[in-house]
């Protein structure tokens, strides 16, 4: 193969993994569908105390997306998984996950979309 062929074959190449990694990008700068509803339930006051290890929890923080990374998390278990972190015992937290309102109020375990929007005065996205 001549060199101008290898040439033109690493440039396609190239072009074509620049295109990827902007694509890519892009995509992931775009907002998650409930960006707005996640920073309204952190505004309200809402937390959700959960733990890396939850599997629970894990569905809790798939049901928002990529809006996930605006939830009012906090992380409850120690590094390890064999213990809980004080800011978590002092808020009397037994299990996960558990969502505490402004009013005082808890739910636990996996709580809907709708329940946090009611408990919070949050509007969904149509």
């Amino acid at each position: 193969m001549k060199i101008r062929s290898k040439l033109i074959i690493a440039g396609i190449i190239g072009i074509a993994i620049f295109a990827g990694i902007y694509f890519l990008v892009s995509k992931n700068s775009e907002p998650g569908k409930l960006d707005i509803f996640a920073q309204c339930l952190k505004d309200k006051g809402a937390v959700f105390y959960g733990a890396f290890w939850c599997p629970h929890c894990q569905n809790q923080k798939t049901m928002f997306g990529k809006s996930q990374k605006l939830l009012p998390y906090v992380e409850c278990s120690t590094p390890d998984g064999k213990g809980q972190l004080a800011v978590c015992k002092e808020k009397n937290v037994t299990g996960y996950p558990m969502w505490e309102f402004s009013d005082g109020s808890r739910e636990s375990g996996e709580v809907s979309l709708e329940k946090l929007s009611e408990k919070t005065s949050c509007p969904l996205p149509q």
